[in-house]
Parts: structure tokens; C-alpha cells; sequence
């Protein structure tokens, strides 16, 4: 059954919601999309039958699918110059496709160098004009993105991420289809998941008041916990859907901020090329352990949310690091990170936009401790 509500944009879920797509395009006079997408997705079968389906509508359709795994520049202004005969933009696929749509969507009424925009630097205010309608469809349930109004891209050759951040990038309508992420192999599913679990974690912990997004997070601490393990395992429509829902819940969550573990992980992909949502994963234990104390009342809730059985605060930790071993997520050093890379890491991490919104402050030393700890596979209280 397909349901619709609109918050924060809006939004039609359920399995099968993908195949409204070529009748809202229709209604809204957009017969000419810019589908964006990922080398990955274009080969699945239910990419094929979504691009049959618009041609029997006469929808005329340009594909752009050359996206790093990390977002690049070039990828946006290669988009950019694909979207020329296309009257609006369709993000499709996970968190890059997401990304890359927005940012493209940015660049073509904005003419200044795409990083004029960085929000961190200011950009956001020259974000005046408007841009092509934008829809968004996940084909994961993690980063959330389809409801998010930021981008991530990275520069070419430094590999820096900049942020993109305006209200006028968010999609006008999102299509959350859990159908599609049914064929998703387990390893895409276990670290989509696990992005979505701390975005949730990071935005209930971190610094400010927002009792809303506080709410949230400890509604998609509930679901994940109740739905990712059998994802993996022994995946049912009511589980992927959950799933899905959770994800979208978790973007609107870290409206509020993220914090230490985002911030820990963002490096592994800048240096290492490391999935993201694998790399929060591996970091979500250690991040934990070092904002643990002072912080026990919301650990307490979060146990509770979870739905672990006599789970206290202080067992929280361990629940994730149970999760982890559960669903096989490897190790720092299965990735291939080494002790050399302690350093650069850490000075990536500590300049990381994420990092001031952490309940916590840290120290550098402290950074590269708990990078040496999850080498080791070892947790420790850094700060009890």
C-alpha cells in the first residue's frame, strides 16, 4: 500500500512507488529528465525496466552515470554539460547519485566556480537563483540523502570535501520504493544500514536542543535494531521497508549535527577510499567509548530504543560492537589501513566540519589513540 505525507518534502513510499514516476513527470510537464545515477545501478534489472517504462510514455531520457565512489568536481560539471536538452533532475541510486544530482542541480542557474558555494565558507547566501525541478530516488536505505538539501563533493585532486548547503536543493518530491533496494548484495546493505544506525546515534548525542530530531533518532534507533540484522540475513518486504524509512528519518534527524564518528570516518574515504557508511561503521564503537562519559542519561536511552534485552547505558557499546561482529563488518587493517596513515588521518579528522557539533571536545593526541585502538580492534575508555 502506497502511502504519502510530506515532511520535510514530499515524499511517496511503499513497494511499487516507483511506477508513479512517469505520470508525475507528465503532470508536471518534466518529459525531458536527467537521470543520475551510478556505473553500478545502470546494470541492474530494475534500472532497465524504470527507463521502459518512462519510454512508453515518450519521456525522453538522458542517463549520466559517471560517478566516482566519492563525489568529484568533474563529475558535477560533466553532469552539468550532460544536462543541456534535460527540463529537470532525477537522483537516483544511493548517496553519490544523491549528491551529484544536487550539486549539478546548483550548478546550472549558478555560474560562479561550484566551491564559491561552500557553505562553510560562506556560499550558501550566494545561493540566490533557482534550480531545475529535482527528484530524488533511493535505491539504499542509508545515507538518507534523498530528503537532505546539502551535497558533498570532493575537490579533484586534494580529495577535500566541501559542502553544498541551501533549502532550494531539496528534492520537490522524493519516490521511497523499498522494492529496489530488494537485490542490494548484503555488504551494500549491511553499511547503508549501519550509516543510517549513526546518523541516528550521532544526531541524538550531539551538541544543541531540538527535541524533534531528538525524537527521531531514538524512533530509527528502534527500527534499525528491529530490522537491519534480518536485511542481511533473512530480508521480508515489512523489514525493508522499515529499513528505508529509518534512512529517511536518520537525514532529517542530523539536521541537528553529527559529531566524532562522522568525523573519524570522513578521512578513510577522503585517503582510502573507503565506503562510507563501512567506515562509520568500523568507527561507530570507538567514537562511542570516548563521549560515553557525561553522557550515561542519553546512552540509557538509547539502550532503551534499541529493544536489547536488561540493555543498560553502559552496555550500549557493546551492543553495537555485537552488531558489528553479527553483521561481519571488517576491521580497519581488512581495509587496509596501517599505521602510517595514523597521522595524515588525524589531521584530517580534527579539521572535519563534523567535529564541532560532537558533545565533546578532543585533543589530537586523543584522536590518534582512538584510530591506534580500532587498528588494534580493541576498545577502551579513553576518558573514564
Amino acid at each position: 500500500m502506497l502511502q504519502r505525507y510530506s515532511f520535510p518534502t514530499n515524499i511517496l513510499f511503499g513497494e511499487g512507488a516507483i511506477r508513479e514516476l512517469p505520470q508525475y513527470l507528465i503532470a508536471h510537464s518534466l518529459e525531458k529528465p536527467l537521470i543520475v545515477t551510478d556505473p553500478v545501478v545502470i546494470q541492474l534489472p530494475f534500472f532497465q525496466d524504470i527507463i521502459a517504462d518512462l519510454k512508453k510514455y515518450d519521456i525522453r531520457v538522458t542517463v549520466f552515470d559517471q560517478l566516482h565512489k566519492n563525489p568529484l568536481k568533474s563529475d558535477v560539471l560533466n553532469g552539468k554539460e550532460a544536462y543541456k536538452h534535460s527540463n529537470c533532475i532525477i537522483g537516483l541510486g544511493g548517496g553519490v547519485a544523491m549528491d551529484t544530482a544536487r550539486a549539478i542541480a546548483l550548478s546550472i542557474h549558478h555560474q560562479e566556480d561550484l566551491f564559491y558555494y561552500d557553505d562553510l565558507e560562506g556560499g550558501s547566501k550566494c545561493i540566490t537563483h533557482p534550480i531545475p525541478p529535482l527528484i530524488t530516488i533511493p535505491t539504499t536505505a542509508g545515507t538518507g540523502s534523498e530528503v537532505g538539501r546539502s551535497a558533498i563533493i570532493s575537490e579533484d585532486e586534494s580529495k577535500r570535501k566541501r559542502i553544498l548547503f541551501h533549502p532550494r536543493l531539496m528534492a520537490q518530491q522524493v519516490f521511497a520504493d523499498p522494492a529496489l533496494t530488494y537485490d542490494l548484495p548484503a555488504s551494500i546493505t549491511t553499511a547503508t544500514g549501519m550509516d543510517a544506525l549513526t546518523h541516528h546515534i550521532e544526531a541524538f548525542l550531539s551538541k544543541g536542543f531540538h527535541p524533534m530530531a531528538d525524537g527521531i533518532a531514538l524512533e530509527g534507533i528502534r527500527l534499525i535494531f528491529s530490522s537491519l540484522e534480518n536485511c542481511v540475513k533473512k530480508p521480508t518486504p515489512e523489514d525493508r521497508g522499515n529499513m528505508m524509512i529509518a534512512s529517511l528519518m536518520g537525514a532529517v534527524a542530523f539536521q541537528k549535527g553529527l559529531g566524532l564518528v562522522h568525523s573519524l570516518a570522513h578521512p578513510l574515504s577522503t585517503l582510502l577510499d573507503m565506503h562510507h557508511g563501512l567506515a562509520n561503521a568500523i568507527m561507530l564503537p570507538y567514537g562511542l567509548s570516548f563521549n560515553y562519559e557525561g553522557l550515561e542519561e542519553k546512552f540509557e536511552r538509547m539502550a532503551t530504543a534499541s529493544g536489547v534485552n536488561g540493555l543498560r547505558g553502559e552496555g550500549f557499546i557493546d551492543a553495537i560492537l555485537q552488531l558489528n561482529q553479527t553483521l561481519d563488518i571488517p576491521s580497519l587493517s581488512d581495509e587496509g589501513v596501517k599505521e602510517i596513515h595514523i597521522p595524515q588521518l588525524t589531521e584530517l579528522c580534527l579539521k572535519d566540519f563534523c567535529l564541532p557539533s560532537n558533545p565533546k571536545s578532543i585533543r589530537e593526541e586523543e584522536v590518534k589513540a582512538i584510530y591506534e585502538q580500532a587498528l588494534a580492534k580493541r576498545v577502551e575508555p579513553l576518558n573514564r
